[in-house]
């Protein structure tokens, strides 16, 4: 075999700053709309973590809803039911009374783990607000149309240039400022903000192309990352009862070409996060 033919080493998918010593690492995933695949996101994340050999524990701040808690519990019972042990993130649902009660269930939870994962309700909340604030990266998946840019930005209806900022867009302003005080005292770095443009499937390309041009001016007035997030597939819903992942390789069956590419997104989306590397990494994801 030629070295020209041999497979060449993945590029490492965690390639941020290196993770400060007991300090974990936090991922807020927030976004005030619902159906824009958040919850999956986050869940696929987090599980894509602990495949890396990631201590990873997660919040689910909708005690009503509860969509992450409920998926997790789903892969608990069907690894329980199968005689498996596949990597699975710690999850709680916060049930507290008072922001006190959050961030006290933050630092208990970040104490034993590297990243600490937690997904916002779909809604604005003080607790959401709170999360915002204490975020290390914040994910923000949207459709790509219109009505889901309107969270953050408003559009003039023939030019589409971006008229002024949304309250969610101001809101991230906001708690930006107030997390500016936490980055000196704690030693935390700044806010990272990424807008995951998700569900791009099957989408009109003049509508796309328009979509782009104002999410990169928004992006420049306001100061978040874009990225592409994970197209619409049916295999998102068909996995939430199992609580597997596309990650699960060996416990899906047959993959056809489409769940492959999806893998392949999803690798590529927590490379487009730039997390920081732990001092216990393991390996990178088999996503091929």
């Amino acid at each position: 075999m030629s070295p020209a033919s041999r497979a060449q080493p993945a590029e490492p998918v965690l390639a941020g700053r290196r993770l400060r010593k007991g300090q974990a690492h936090r991922i807020v995933f927030a976004n005030e709309k619902g159906g824009t695949g958040k919850s999956t996101t986050a869940v696929h994340v987090a599980v894509a973590l602990s495949y890396l050999g990631a201590r990873v524990a997660a919040i689910d701040l909708d005690p009503r809803q509860r969509t992450m808690h409920r998926y997790i519990e789903n892969r608990l019972g069907t690894l329980e039911k199968r005689g498996l042990t596949l990597p699975t993130p710690a999850c709680e649902v916060f049930r507290g009374n008072n922001t006190g009660d959050l961030l006290g269930m933050i630092r208990r939870m970040e104490a034993s783990c590297d990243f600490l994962v937690i997904d916002n309700p779909g809604r604005d909340d003080p607790y959401a607000r709170i999360a915002v604030e204490h975020a290390d990266t914040l994910v923000t998946p949207m459709n790509d149309s219109f009505v889901d840019f309107d969270l953050i930005g408003q559009v003039d209806a023939e030019t589409f240039k971006v008229k002024k900022l949304s309250f969610f867009a101001e809101l991230i302003w906001e708690s930006r400022m107030k997390r500016s005080r936490m980055t000196i005292e704690q030693q935390r770095p700044e806010m990272d903000w990424i807008v995951v443009r998700n569900r791009t499937g099957h989408v009109e390309a003049r509508n796309q192309t328009r979509l782009h041009k104002a999410l990169n001016e928004m992006a420049k007035r306001v100061g978040f990352r874009v990225t592409q997030g994970l197209s619409e597939r049916v295999i998102y819903r068909e996995l939430f009862p199992s609580g597997l992942t596309l990650l699960d390789k060996g416990h899906l069956g047959e993959l056809g070409t489409s769940h492959l590419v999806a893998r392949q997104e999803l690798r590529a989306l927590v490379k487009a996060l730039s997390l920081p590397a732990f001092d216990c990494q393991q390996g990178e994801m088999e996503l091929a």
